[in-house]
């Protein structure tokens, strides 16, 4: 049965589930298993950048399997769901049965596979159920989705710090937890699903004909950069530049937590004053913050809290707006909407591994090392990456979004 308005907490559980599958993974399977199995930084560099070599195919035909699958998109959600969470437990709970680069690859391919598929269909219901929601649908699906997500990062994120207080495997038992948490959502999510009536994808023509739909993803592949850098960074930065290892997990949690709860507060700003203004200011927040991230060294930890609360608050308007601006635009250029987030959902993931295979590889070859003593020059290198770089990129996305003309309101009943 499909309720005739969208049930907004199930779209904030799914998010959550998917969001504790995308920036967490970037965050914690590296360092794992660098720590575990002695893996090398360039070598995993080079496989999160090939893995989103393959999302250049993979994603587009997700996004046309999606449409396909419309009439029966809640079995397909939980035959990708069941993926994704068995995937997780071998990735993180199961050691490696061969070598421990190509387990990480061969897992990794299962866990973004279905993570893909599940972003492309999520997105595209967002646009259909929005359309159901009085007012500003968009902006308000948008909230409720997005906080949802942020809360499951603040988790995930934190979650095999806590869960090692208490265990010897703690990435297992994230691994564990996060396929509940699959469960949970799939199940509340069963109903959401439109099938009759669902109309297909206009296909990628419609959309990379349309200037204003280019321009957005173009926005949001610059502005997600800043985010690749700084997820891919973080914890070697808190651990070797502030040698404040230890503080990683409340550093974390600082930062997803304060945009967790700024999201909404965007959104409403954003209904009041229009997107594109409330953006850019988010904006210029983040970009303050994170440039005196390159100042801080050792014991700067109480400083760098408050980076994280800056330029995690500022987060939030990245997360929130820029979805609720493009998916309307998909509501008017490509109603199915699945070809076009399978677009989004490919730049996304494929600044995170940019960053993953320049920067890594980057730091190595400068001497950096995770585990012992690196010298001066590796240190200030991993200061300049991880500060200056994504206020560069922010700069760029600010630019270019000045530039891009966008409705004051984005509507959502029609």
């Amino acid at each position: 049965m499909t309720r005739s308005a969208p049930h907004l907490p199930a779209f904030a559980v799914f998010a959550a589930l998917l969001a504790a599958a995308g920036l967490p993974i970037y965050i914690h399977a590296p360092k794992f298993y660098v720590d575990e199995y002695g893996v090398s930084l360039g070598a995993l560099g080079a496989v999160l950048f090939g893995l989103r070599l393959l999302d250049v195919v993979q994603d587009p035909l997700f996004g046309r399997l999606g449409d396909r699958l419309r009439d029966r998109r809640g079995l397909a959600v939980g035959v990708a769901a069941s993926v994704m969470a068995l995937a997780m437990v071998g990735l993180f709970a199961v050691p490696p049965l061969v070598s421990p680069l190509v387990w990480f690859a061969v897992m990794l391919t299962l866990v973004f596979s279905g993570f893909s598929f599940l972003t492309i269909v999520f997105y595209a219901q967002g646009v259909l159920s929005a359309a159901k929601l009085p007012g500003q649908g968009h902006l308000r699906l948008a909230r409720w989705r997005e906080t949802g997500a942020l809360l499951g990062v603040c988790v995930a994120a934190i979650a095999p710090v806590v869960l090692g207080l208490w265990m010897q495997m703690p990435f297992a038992g994230f691994a564990a937890g996060f396929a509940v948490l699959a469960l949970a959502a799939v199940v509340l999510m069963r109903g959401e699903w439109s099938g009759a009536g669902l109309p297909a994808s206009t296909g990628l023509r419609a959309v990379l004909r349309d200037g204003l739909a280019l321009r957005l993803l173009l926005i949001a592949m610059l502005n997600a950069a800043p985010v690749a850098v700084t997820t891919t960074l973080f914890l070697f930065f808190v651990d070797a530049r502030l040698d404040a290892g230890g503080l990683e997990g409340p550093l974390l949690l600082a930062f997803f937590l304060s945009a967790a709860c700024a999201a909404p507060v965007w959104g409403v700003l954003a209904e009041r004053h229009g997107p594109k203004p409330v953006l850019l200011a988010a904006m210029a927040l983040s970009i303050a913050a994170l440039g005196g991230a390159v100042f801080l060294g050792a014991g700067d930890w109480a400083w760098f809290a408050v980076i994280c609360l800056a330029s995690g608050a500022a987060l939030g308007a990245d997360l929130t707006l820029l979805p609720a601006i493009f998916a309307a635009r998909m509501a008017q250029i490509s109603p199915g909407a699945t070809d076009g987030f399978g677009l989004w959902s490919f730049v996304s993931k494929f600044t995170l591994a940019f960053a993953a295979v320049t920067l890594l590889p980057a730091l190595e070859a400068a001497g950096f090392d995770s585990k012992g003593e690196s010298p001066a020059a590796a240190l200030t290198l991993l200061a300049v990456l991880y500060a200056l770089v994504p206020c560069g990129l922010k700069l760029l996305a600010m630019a270019l979004l000045a530039a891009t003309p966008i409705a004051t309101r984005i509507e959502g009943a029609t």
